[in-house]
């Protein structure tokens, strides 16, 4: 298996579709905003083994102090094949000069993963959200 990672942001729907809900998210039930949302990013990796997307990070970015890394999934039969380490270091490269990285796991499970790479916790710091579908 080869896998190849490309920095693009047009995607067709149903690959984003799969993708997403092959991680159980709810966006993925919304794959044509999934796509504008990709046009719309700062940064966007993904990757592929052949024709199929099998991981894909993205970071929205002001270009001088913050970045938010929105996103890293990979397709849990892809996973523990080093796909989301390749994906987050290949996005961090962008970022050596901002202030701040941030990230906000909606998985407690997946703390560990970006303590790896640097990431700390905060205990006065949390995400509040507002769902709208």
């Amino acid at each position: 298996m080869n896998i190849e990672y490309k920095e693009i942001k047009n995607f067709k729907p149903v690959d984003l579709e799969r993708l997403f809900l092959s991680v159980n998210w709810d966006s993925g039930k919304y794959p044509d905003k999934l796509t504008r949302a990709m046009l719309n990013s700062t940064h966007v990796i993904s990757a592929w083994d052949d024709k199929r997307l099998v991981g894909l990070v993205r970071a929205l970015d002001d270009g001088e102090t913050v970045a938010f890394i929105h996103y890293l999934l990979v397709d849990p039969e892809y996973q523990g094949m080093n796909i989301g380490n390749e994906l987050m270091n290949r996005v961090l490269k962008y970022f050596n000069d901002l202030l701040y990285v941030k990230i906000m796991p909606s998985d407690p499970n997946t703390i560990s993963f970006y303590k790896r790479f640097g990431f700390e916790s905060y205990e006065n710091y949390s995400a509040l959200v507002i769902k709208n579908f």
